[in-house]
């Protein structure tokens, strides 16, 4: 079984910087793509970064400039490092990984399957 925790989240006034942590652990043999998304109340779970195993990033234009997304590969964790924090950044933030896992099942080969974090409360206010 495969989790994502997550870490780092609270609360933080305008122009401040949180930064986000998520470590994955359990039974699998390797990390694909991670990400964060985040969801505001009333509306979709959006994409905020994501980044590949050999590095490369991707940004939502919500966040380029501000937010950036660095994974050691050793520890299974990626970050989410927030600057210059905007009260619309609040939201719940939740982990992704796409991750090779054992065969189970009727399965009998080893498969991708995504798995997504318990989420962490980011709250940016005066």
């Amino acid at each position: 079984q495969v989790q994502l925790v997550e870490s780092g989240g609270g609360l933080v006034q305008p122009g401040g910087s949180l930064r986000l942590s998520c470590a994955a652990s359990g039974s699998f043999f390797s990390i694909n793509a991670m990400g964060w998304y985040r969801q505001a109340p009333g509306k979709q779970r959006e994409l905020v970064a994501t980044i590949t195993s050999g590095g490369s990033r991707n940004y939502a234009d919500s966040v380029k400039g501000r937010f950036t997304i660095s994974r050691d590969n050793a520890e299974n964790t990626v970050y989410l490092q927030m600057n210059s924090l905007k009260p619309e950044d609040t939201a719940v933030y939740y982990c992704n990984a796409d991750i090779l896992v054992p065969p189970m099942g009727s399965r009998m080969l080893a498969y991708m399957s995504d798995y997504w974090g318990q989420g962490t409360q980011v709250t940016v206010s005066s």
